[in-house]
């Protein structure tokens, strides 16, 4: 869209929902995500005002359009915007929010609200969004004075991105976006950003050359292409292993010799050993290091991490919170690389094999497992990684079937991976739609479970409508696969609630307009995927895959015989 106002703003007297409206429009807002709700109408009136600078994007519910408002907030670094009604709009939208809370994303939630005359009465769809939110959100307010749009949305929009970024909620009185008032409007400033102090990294030189076998984590907020470039710059200069934090796997270049796989869920065997026994210094430049990055927190220490332990992090309120560092560093991680570049070491050779090792080690760990059925989903990701383009967005939700992508596939690229650390099923779809309508000329592909697929697949309508071409990559074993992996593994044999009944997944598609069909086999795949290429209006192939190929090293029965062994003893 152009970006010139052909709709000035206007400096007179203006609705509260104009006034909105234009603060977006000055501080650079392109699209919006919502559901269309009465009690914010006055903020869609003022946003026809700009529908040649902002993009409304329709969604079909209220957590697809937060997730796409979190998929934008990861794509760009700005914060995602997501406009819903009062009440179940609100709880809705509040899947989305928590994501972007556990994933450091900036976002801005805006929630129509009762009339401030009926407040505290339950009226119509009531909600108290402090108390509701309060948890999951950087900041809850309720603006119940139109003059003060400009103040609460320039905050709303600084809160967003500063320090560790996150979501920002404000509720929206329907009779306050309808009062008439006069206010000047807000003046966009740029984003202050935290620094290292020279004896910081004084201190870091001192602590990389006495180690002998360090190593850099890179993941978290405050991340871009130039941020990655020099990531690896530092990592090469001082021939450091790098590994990425929980679905931080596209931070880095994952084809570059540094890069050793990632840590989370299911991680290079051997890389796990290292970190817990053989690491003696760690860089973590991003990292909250949270649940899922540490294994359950087994894989460090608490709350003193058994090796010397450097913490980079925007925000002070992370440095230290759950592990003690050796070194603090509140920093925005560019900047940050940006004054490491200094520091050298005069012997990297002792730990170059360990490195070198280490990378051997990620590549084998490529290598495809044999696994029950006639298709194998490792070859299907490896085909992916090895045809598509190197800068082909590759989105998921939560269950096993996100093994395989984050196993079997390289990032080549920065912002190549949307996935949510929250672990929330039915983000892939919405998070596929933002991406190909912010990137229309690269390809983008949605991988989810059945399971995962059915949650958000309403999406599919804002996709037809938007002319978002996703490739849909629908993974079908009928079952809720990583919670009958666990029910097998706790309580074997005692299926419960994890059977799925599903539609044919071709038609359903059909139906929104989007072409598809169906594998049965890894040979098959190939055909399919090019035929999805060269697709207009999006494409979707559901592959059946044996549900006794539970994950790349272990089936179904193997599972079960696990829990009945643990049991029986």
């Amino acid at each position: 869209m152009s970006s010139d106002i052909t709709n000035p703003i206007v400096t007179g007297a203006r609705s509260g929902g104009r006034i909105l409206a234009d603060q977006l429009r000055l501080l650079g807002a392109d699209t919006i995500y919502c559901v269309p709700g009465e009690s914010y109408l006055e903020l869609l009136d003022g946003l026809h005002a700009h529908q040649d600078a902002i993009n409304v994007i329709t969604c079909r519910h209220e957590s697809g359009a937060a997730n796409m408002a979190d998929a934008y907030g990861k794509l760009t670094g700005r914060p995602g915007i997501c406009a819903v009604t009062r009440g179940p709009g609100a709880t809705n939208a509040s899947n989305g929010v928590h994501t972007a809370f556990q994933d450091s994303t900036p976002m801005i939630l805006l929630i129509g609200q009762v009339g401030r005359g009926m407040v505290d009465r339950e009226a119509f769809q009531e909600i108290d969004y402090r108390r509701m939110f309060g948890q999951m959100a950087k900041w809850v307010a309720q603006i119940d004075d139109a003059a003060r749009i400009p103040e609460y949305i320039a905050r709303a929009w600084k809160m967003a991105q500063s320090g560790r970024p996150g979501p920002v909620v404000l509720a929206l009185p329907e009779d306050m976006l309808t009062d008439v008032v006069r206010c000047g409007d807000l003046r966009p400033t740029a984003r202050a950003k935290a620094a290292p102090v020279p004896q910081s990294m004084t201190r870091l030189q001192e602590l990389i050359a006495a180690a002998d076998r360090p190593m850099m984590m890179v993941g978290g907020p405050g991340w871009s292409e130039s941020c990655a470039q020099k990531a690896l710059a530092f990592a090469a200069r001082l021939g450091l292993p790098v590994t990425t934090s929980f679905r931080s796997q596209d931070y880095v270049d994952n084809g570059h010799a540094c890069y050793v796989g990632p840590v989370g869920i299911a991680p290079v065997p051997n890389l796990r050993k290292r970190l817990r026994e053989e690491v003696d210094l760690l860089i973590a430049v991003g990292p909250r290091l949270g649940e899922m990055t540490t294994q359950g927190y087994a894989l460090i220490d608490i709350p003193h991490p058994q090796m010397t332990f450097v913490h980079v992090h925007p925000d002070a309120d992370e440095l230290g919170q759950v592990y003690q560092p050796d070194l603090s560093i509140q920093s925005d991680p560019e900047v940050f690389f940006d004054a490491a570049e200094g520091i050298e070491v005069a012997d990297r050779s002792r730990w170059a094999d360990w490195v070198r090792t280490q990378r051997e080690d990620y590549i084998a760990f490529q290598t495809p497992t044999e696994v029950p059925g006639p298709v194998n989903m490792a070859k299907v990701v490896r085909h992916m990684s090895e045809t598509l383009p190197q800068d082909t967005i590759y989105t998921n939700g939560a269950g096993n079937y996100t093994v395989w992508l984050h196993r079997f596939h390289q990032h080549r690229a920065y912002r190549t991976q949307l996935a949510p650390t929250s672990g929330s099923m039915g983000y892939g779809v919405p998070a596929a739609v933002a991406a190909k309508l912010h990137h229309p000329d690269r390809t983008v592909v949605a991988m989810a479970g059945d399971g995962c697929f059915m949650m958000t697949s309403q999406e599919l309508a804002t996709a037809a409508q938007h002319g978002a071409d996703v490739i849909y990559v629908v993974v079908n074993n009928g079952m809720y696969g990583t919670i009958r992996m666990h029910q097998e593994r706790h309580h074997p044999g005692k299926v419960m609630a994890t059977k799925l009944v599903n539609p044919d997944f071709v038609a359903y598609a059909a139906a929104f307009g989007i072409a598809g069909e169906r594998v049965v086999s890894t040979e098959a795949f190939a055909g399919a995927l090019d035929r999805a290429r060269d697709a207009k209006g999006g494409y979707l192939i559901e592959i059946i895959v044996d549900p006794e190929a539970l994950t790349p090293n272990q089936s179904l029965s193997q599972v079960r015989a696990e829990g009945e062994a643990n049991l029986a003893s």
